[in-house]
Order: structure tokens, then sequence, then C-alpha cells
């Protein structure tokens, strides 16, 4: 396997959610063939020996594609990008099809990550969604009659008006329907979202942060219960399963990203696709890279992001790996905050490691902002 993985962006959504800041734009049939053309052949512009570690394709809703023009362009992805070691597709709940995930399991995608964000009607309705509850239940048993045998769903929390009741009977639904993953994310006001045009005209108010905190702490208790183990702030997983594919973003390691607004690390350069779906496919067209931005960071400014990255990890910065990867000593490089934040309880460092400790993970942004530049 070579040292990558492939992220493809997928821009269709039937309606755009109104906390979601990701690029998207309703479904055209006419440039539907042109985009998955130019998803390949941008593939293509890359330099790469296959095949690769992990092939995740999300979105957007690429669910929302009609099978058959999604699985013939996965299995030509599949094709160019040769034997992987965990392929997973996003699937919306509303739009999970019997006959579309027998196809995924036989092409060989080996995980599902559905977006069910609520158990509960009233925040589905203020996020937007279009699903109902019933939708990501019957998603889930549609998709272990395909076959699959690990599942992550992607929870929201702290969505006004909600309220701790609520955020733990969510939880244990997921639970109890027997998913392998769990992703749970405090809902952010996007800049520009109608969520966030609503916050500034004053018709909705966050959550304070003693019930966000009071939700995230839930989460950890409840799961950590339930069998699940915490890998990453926000992440959740059986043993086991793991996301293989979002670790290597935590562990800074190289992707290619596809599409309109996809973002790349890749040969020593963060790059950006432009967030246009005519412009992108125009620029593959031309056989030119369709990059918005490029930024080749220097060997101080990598080890810094390797550092916040590994740090989201409950696992924390490995010093050896760290070294090699960065050419750094972290005990080193970051000496002052490992100290201060020694001493307050809330980073744990010893020979091997550095790392959050249990009471730093939901306070962690202004924690790793010390890590971000030295």
């Amino acid at each position: 396997m070579s040292d990558l993985s492939v992220y493809v962006h997928i821009p269709f959504c039937a309606r755009k959610c109104r906390y979601c800041g990701f690029y998207s734009v309703p479904p055209d049939a006419e440039l539907l063939p042109s985009f998955l053309k130019a998803v390949s052949a941008e593939l293509a512009l890359y330099p790469f020996k296959p095949p690769v570690e992990t092939l995740y394709i999300g979105g957007g809703s690429p669910s929302l594609i009609a099978a058959d023009l999604l699985i013939p362009f996965l299995r030509q992805l599949i094709r160019q990008i040769g034997r992987v070691n965990e392929w997973t597709v996003e699937i919306n709940p509303a739009q999970a099809d019997p006959a579309m995930l027998a196809q995924f399991k036989e092409l060989g995608v080996s995980r599902l990550s559905i977006g069910a964000q609520s158990f509960n009607q009233d925040d589905l309705a203020f996020l937007g969604r279009l699903h109902c509850v019933n939708d990501i239940c019957r998603s889930v048993v549609l998709a272990r009659d395909a076959g699959f045998d690990n599942i992550g769903l992607d929870l929201i929390y702290a969505i006004p008006g909600s309220a701790l009741k609520t955020w733990k009977q969510t939880l244990q639904q997921a639970v109890d329907l027997g998913a392998e993953h769990l992703s749970v994310y405090s809902l952010t006001f996007e800049k520009n979202t109608p969520l966030w045009r609503d916050l500034q005209s004053g018709k909705v108010a966050p959550v304070d942060e003693d019930a966000d905190r009071a939700m995230y702490d839930a989460a950890a208790d409840l799961l950590t219960a339930a069998g699940f183990d915490q890998y990453e702030i926000s992440n959740f997983a059986r043993p086991g399963f793991q996301c293989r594919h979002n670790l290597r973003y935590w562990d800074n390691r190289p992707w290619i990203g596809l599409g309109p607004s996809a973002a790349s690390w890749f040969s020593g350069r963060r790059t950006a696709n432009l967030a246009n779906l005519k412009k992108y496919i125009a620029a593959i067209e031309k056989k030119a890279f369709a990059f918005e931005q490029i930024q080749t960071p220097s060997p101080l400014q990598i080890a810094c992001e390797t550092a916040v990255l590994n740090l989201r990890k409950t696992a924390g910065i490995n010093r050896q790996t760290f070294r090699e990867q960065t050419g750094f000593d972290p005990f080193e490089l970051f000496a002052q905050p490992i100290e201060q934040y020694t001493a307050l309880g809330l980073l744990a460092a010893d020979s091997v490691s550095i790392r959050l400790t249990c009471q730093a993970l939901p306070i962690a942004d202004s924690i790793l902002c010390d890590f971000a530049e030295i």
C-alpha cells in the first residue's frame, strides 16, 4: 500500500441543511455525467502508485446519484486506485436503497457513514434535514441486510431548543441500533449559512456553554459505558472499528481530494479546489488542476500542524513517530506548552507520548492553539 488516501467530494444535495458550510448544489442532470468523468480525470493528473490505504466518498449526498451512473463511476475509480484497506461511502438516511447498497457491497465498499444527526424529530426539523427518525432505523436495517458490518452514525448535539434528556435518548437509540462507530459534534454556526444568518438576526441563540459541556460529557460517559472507545475528541468506536480514513487526517498523512472544494495534502503541498462545479469541470477538461489555493508549508509549520492533529486523538503524539515524520522532537519543540498544561493537569506526557487528559478534551481548542505556532 502506498502512504496515501483518496477523498471524493460529491457536491449534490436535494436541499442544503441550515447549518451546512460545505460546498453543495442541487443535482444537475446535465452536468452530472461531466462531473463524474472529471473526477476520474482529476485523479489521473496525480502521480501516485496504487493501491492506496483508504477511499472515502462523501459530500453532499453520494446516495442521491442514480445507481446507473454512480456504480460505473465507483467501478472506474477503484480500477484507478486499486485495492484499499477501508472504503467508506456516506449515505443519507432518506436515500437508502436496497439494490444500491447491495451493489456497494459487491464493489468492495467496507464501511457506511450515515448522516443521522438526531433521533429527535424536532431537532431534525430545526436542522433542515429531509429525513425522519424512521428513515435512520430503516437505513441501518437495509445496510445490515446488504451485509455491512461496519456502520457509522453522525450525531449533532447542542441544538437550540434541545435538552440533555433528549440528547441522551438520541445516544441510546444510536447504541441500540448497533452502530459500530459514532461521531458526535457540537452544532457550529458556520458563516453565511442560513443558521448563521438567523443567529445574527437574533432569531436563534446558541446553547449555553454549560449545557454544551454537559451534553459532551454525557456522550463520553454513556458511550464508554456501552463499550465504545473514545479515540478522538468527537469520535467513538467499538474495538476494531476506528475510522482509518479519518485517523490518517489526524496523523497528517497525505491524501488526494477530488471534486469541487476538495482539499489535498500531497507532495508537500496543501491545495484546495475551486468551490464551483462548472469552473471545476472546465479546468479538469483542459487537463489542468482546478486549484483555488496552493500552500507549501515549511518543515516547522508541518510539525506544528502534525502536533495539533495528533493531539485530537486520545493516543496523542507518539514521540518516535513524530520525530520520524517531521524531523523534530516534540518534547523539545513544544517544551513550553507541555510544561504549562501538564502543570494544569490538562496534558499527560511520558517518554513515549504527549496526550490531552480527559478533562482537557472538551476545551481542546484552547490548548491546541498553543501548539499551532511556535
